[in-house]
């Protein structure tokens, strides 16, 4: 058997939360002191909808907005949208820069399409982040089926009718 050799300063206890709270001058009620010691400010509680207890938001305003780099094929497009935007979201947006509707778009993110519902902080999506745009291949040959069955017009006209 070997005898490891510690020092006990590594092993100090911290003052209890009782022994803190009498050192900065009185109790806590109901709010936490903060991490840093006597000076550092009080946390505040809020309980979220589904009753969980949480930390009180800052309210320091909306949300972050990120840039997403978006390729066609043989184009770029930096989209300007909210972090915690859905890719539906992301879609409406792009229809207005590519002329494509939301509904004939497919946009794939680390090589899988993803769904109008996922939010793109939920897939992490980042800032300059590329996104890869494509048609959707099967609206694109209800295209190309409805273009090819109007009947067009032959500039040539029969001369003998019979």
């Amino acid at each position: 058997m070997i005898k490891l050799r510690y020092s006990k300063r590594l092993f100090k206890r911290s003052p209890s939360s009782k022994q803190q709270a009498a050192a900065c001058g009185g109790g806590n009620n109901g709010k936490a002191a903060g991490a840093a010691g006597c000076g550092a400010g009080e946390i505040e509680w809020e309980v979220r909808p589904g009753g969980m207890l949480v930390q009180k938001r800052d309210g320091k305003g909306g949300e972050e907005v990120i840039v997403v780099r978006v390729s066609t094929g043989f184009s770029w497009h930096d989209v300007s949208i909210g972090a915690t935007s859905t890719f539906g979201e992301l879609k409406l947006m792009l229809s207005m820069v590519t002329g494509l509707e939301p509904k004939e778009q497919r946009l794939l993110f680390r090589g899988k399409e993803r769904e109008d519902t996922d939010h793109l902080h939920m897939v992490g999506v980042r800032d300059k982040d590329k996104v890869l745009l494509l048609e959707d291949p099967a609206l694109k040959d209800m295209k190309l089926r409805a273009l090819a069955a109007q009947v067009v017009p032959s500039p040539c006209q029969p001369f003998i009718q019979v």
